[in-house]
């Protein structure tokens, strides 16, 4: 406004004639300025004209002042639905939704004014905005009844409000009923069927577009692809691309982007190096999501050398392509590249994100680097980035797998103070996070607080007791389970058998191996039968075990001759563990633990000759024996002990500790096992090897640092030994502890000089 007018503005009585006077342009007001003539109108007490009251509201609705328009259409006497859409539009615009319904509500039912077919997009966009069906379905009826509903704007509004409400056949109807039916849509509702995972109909709809008078675009093809890509159905996203190019359309950097990750699912490098060449010649292959998309495919078809060539190409990086990087390296295990990746971009000004955390956490906790996942926590926190509902999950498997409790409580505290503890991924994390710590009853009370439960739920606590050896309440659960209409899956039933045999319930297990496929149709596959035979071979059954892998529907895999070969050595059968072990060379050469298990076996029955005989094939092979480690979490800090190991800072004190308890065992009459150490040496080297034993170092070193009467938590890498422990149940009783040991079959709950597996482990 220029000055001229604004003085001839403040001068006058009558601001309205005067500006139209002027022939000036009201929308060019600043705030200040609409202020200021809002304000002369009110010191000269006229009533505004409603047309130039609307223009006012515009102008205040433009500047986001909500609170002064409202003030202003609460002075108009006679209001009409110019100056009620003015405000609507613009609440629907910025997706302020809530207030644009209740300014339509107020301007009917207080007003009683209609609306017109400009103004029923923006509140149908509202309805749809918040998911709104219920007042979708109102604002569709007074549509029917005013008649504005044979308007293809408002029609096309509805089309969009039932696919957002994911109501595809009420969608599907308005479409029908639209005179001049357009491509945006019918695009829309083919793009909404295939996200849906409708192929057909989905198909066919699209086939129909030119017999309906449409023709298909750009946009129709690609709501195709990145439907079918959205559903799962990547084969299909696929077909579509391809038909799309065959029929003349050329895809853009969205089809790209839409089609990769369906190829990349799908493993398919050669698709997917034809669409980067097909990117790279069309002048795509620059677009920030192509490359990542690029990326994505890259890591997923494990091309690890191609996607780090599509990364450091960028002329640019942005932190979605960095992301893509570090997944695809975790995904294909490669954590030590993965860290450097993400400690580059660290480095570099790019902010990371908490996907970037999130994902390089997940990476780490998947693939045995669980205390450097708890750092990079740490650091994520102190970093001001926060963690979320997905972050939670990736890092609580890392706190379970070394018994890291404190840090998993702390965990446990921050999704509570977030309010992030009632999804249903994170109350199964936490229900595995404590079953690991040896803490099953506080994985139970996560279970039963939770709102909502899901397979994945059900399946954690069963999982938890069959690990701590429960099978009865295994059992109860799962009864519960079927009782709640819950219905299991091959998770439940391998849950089940696992618990199973490790209380030597042989006949229940037995029935619930057959359950499994006559009541539930669930195939057996090969971890249900590495369980049977498990079963089998723990009650001593051992040709019984062997029958079962002989009948196996397919081949048996290392699980199942491993499952053998494992009650071989408990009940010292040579001649099966010879076949065992001869499969087992088939199937994994350069598996130590194999080779190990038979030169046990041979040394139990003093075969000392065949010990050396399989000891030199390793030697030859190159292979080592893996080390006995152990780990025990001592105020927040994880300590790891290795077998045999001597360079602990405590260790001095750990043997003297060692020797008194060994002195107080022997007064009991309580002698060391030597038939457990599997070299021939003298008695009293072999009752020296014993000692070294790490998850008898971690429980001495335990009571070394923790108050008297505390409970003590350790994790070994291997079956604990007979020797260790009778000397873990002795130290309970003598030391008045409650100590928890989780090896690699099973938890063992050490108290009164008692422990939970009765021995039979």
């Amino acid at each position: 406004m220029s000055r001229l007018a604004l003085r001839v503005f403040e001068t006058h009585h009558c601001p309205a004639a005067i500006l139209t006077s002027l022939h000036i342009n009201i929308t060019t007001l600043s705030l200040p300025q609409t202020r200021q003539l809002h304000a002369q109108i009110l010191r000269t007490g006229l009533s505004l004209d409603s047309h130039f009251a609307t223009k006012l509201l515009s102008l205040y609705a433009h500047h986001l002042r909500f609170s002064e328009a409202n003030t202003l259409l609460n002075s108009i006497q006679n209001p009409h639905v110019f100056s009620f859409s003015t405000l609507i539009h613009a609440y629907s615009k910025l997706t302020r939704f809530t207030e644009a319904i209740l300014l339509f509500s107020r301007m009917i039912i207080s007003h009683g004014l209609v609306p017109d077919t400009r103004l029923i997009p923006s509140v149908i966009k509202a309805c749809s905005g918040l998911d709104n069906l219920r007042i979708g379905n109102q604002v569709h009826g007074f549509c029917v009844t005013s008649g504005l509903c044979q308007d293809s704007f408002v029609q096309s509004s509805l089309v969009h409000l039932y696919l957002k409400c994911s109501r595809l056949n009420y969608a599907h109807k308005v479409f029908d009923k639209m005179s001049h039916p357009d491509v945006v849509s019918c695009s829309a509702l083919v793009s909404g069927y295939a996200r849906d995972g409708r192929v057909n109909e989905a198909k066919m709809l699209f086939g129909r577009m030119v017999e309906l008078g449409i023709e298909p675009n750009l946009v129709s093809w690609n709501g195709m692809v990145a439907g079918f890509n959205q559903s799962g159905h990547c084969l299909e996203a696929v077909k579509v691309f391809r038909n799309m190019h065959l029929s003349g359309f050329k895809p853009d950097g969205t089809t790209i982007s839409s089609v990769l990750p369906s190829v990349g699912e799908l493993e398919d490098l050669s698709v997917g190096v034809q669409i980067h060449g097909y990117a790279y010649k069309h002048g795509v292959g620059s677009d920030k999501w192509v490359v990542c998309a690029l990326i994505d495919m890259y890591g997923k078809c494990s091309s690890t050398m191609e996607m780090s060539q599509v990364f450091y190409e960028m002329s640019q990086r942005d932190l979605g392509a960095c992301n893509a990087l570090i997944s695809g390296f975790a995904r294909n295990g490669l954590t030590d590249d993965a860290l450097k990746a993400f400690n580059r971009v660290r480095s570099q000004e790019l902010k990371l994100n908490v996907v970037s955390w999130t994902s390089i956490i997940a990476c780490c906790s998947q693939h045995g680097k669980d205390i450097e996942s708890l750092d990079l926590f740490r650091e994520m926190q102190l970093s001001g980035v926060k963690p979320n509902a997905v972050t939670i999950p990736c890092l609580l498997p890392a706190c379970g797998n070394i018994a890291a409790l404190m840090h998993g409580k702390a965990t446990h505290g921050f999704s509570l103070r977030t309010g992030i503890s009632d999804s249903v991924y994170v109350g199964s994390a936490l229900i595995d996070m404590y079953a690991n710590c040896g803490r099953i009853h506080l994985a139970r009370i996560c279970f039963d607080r939770m709102p909502v439960r899901n397979i994945v739920c059900w399946n954690a606590i069963m999982g938890g007791y069959a690990m701590h050896g429960n099978a009865n309440e295994v059992i109860e659960i799962f009864h519960s389970m079927e009782k709640s209409n819950q219905k299991p899956d091959f998770i439940t039933f391998t849950s089940l058998l696992s618990a199973c045999s490790h209380s030597g319930f042989t006949d229940q297990g037995e029935q619930f191996f057959n359950k499994m496929s006559k009541e539930y149709g669930i195939k057996p596959r090969i971890e249900h039968y590495a369980c049977l035979v498990t079963l089998l071979g723990r009650a001593g059954k051992l040709n019984e075990a062997y029958s079962t892998i002989e009948n196996m529907p397919f081949e048996p895999d290392a699980c199942v001759w491993g499952a053998l070969l494992s009650s071989c050595r408990v009940h010292n059968n040579m001649k099966l563990a010879e076949v065992a072990a001869d499969k087992l060379f088939e199937l994994e050469p350069n598996n130590p633990g194999n080779y190990v298990l038979l030169s046990n076996i041979y040394a139990n029955k003093g075969l000392w000759k065949e010990v050396d005989r399989v000891r030199d094939v390793m030697k030859s092979m190159g292979m080592k024996k893996n080390p006995g480690c152990s780990w025990i979490e001592i105020k927040n800090k994880v300590h790891m002990l290795l077998a045999g190991d001597t360079s602990h800072p405590q260790m001095i004190k750990i043997v003297e500790k060692m020797d008194n308890l060994g002195m107080e065992m022997k007064k009991l009459g309580c002698l060391p096992v030597t038939s457990f150490v599997l070299q021939d040496v003298e008695d009293q080297e072999k009752e020296h090897i014993l000692c070294g034993h790490s998850e008898k170092l971690a429980v001495v070193l335990g009571l070394l640092n923790t108050p008297q009467g505390s409970t003590l938590q350790v994790i070994k890498n291997l079956r604990i030994c007979g020797d260790c422990h009778g000397f873990i149940k002795f130290v309970s009783e003598f030391e008045e502890r409650e100590i928890f040991v989780r090896d690699t079959n099973r938890f063992h709950h050490f108290k009164n000089g008692l422990c939970s597996c009765g021995d039979f482990w």
